[in-house]
């Protein structure tokens, strides 16, 4: 999808790697709390942005603490959502 590596929980994607880049689903609740943050800024893939995705830039997870934050707030986020559809 981006050029990257994909972690999935349940089958739905939470966060992704591209070059130095954490692509993080945030979710539409919180998108402009984590946008907020330092080092973070919309995800922009095909030229528009994707809303409830964030990229954080390789300052802003400095410390496991900080990757490992984000990992959680993604899966958290993630594990809320309904089931896939199977077919």
């Amino acid at each position: 999808m981006f050029g990257g590596l994909a972690f999935l929980l349940d089958g739905k994607m939470f966060v992704g790697i591209s070059g130095s880049k954490l692509m993080a689903r945030v979710g539409m609740e919180r998108y402009q709390d984590a946008l907020a943050l330092p080092h973070v800024r919309e995800m922009n893939f095909t030229g528009k942005s994707m809303k409830g995705y964030v990229y954080i830039e390789a300052p802003g997870l400095a410390e496991d603490r900080d990757l490992a934050a984000w990992v959680s707030w993604c899966a958290s986020y993630v594990a809320r959502l309904p089931a896939k559809v199977r077919k």
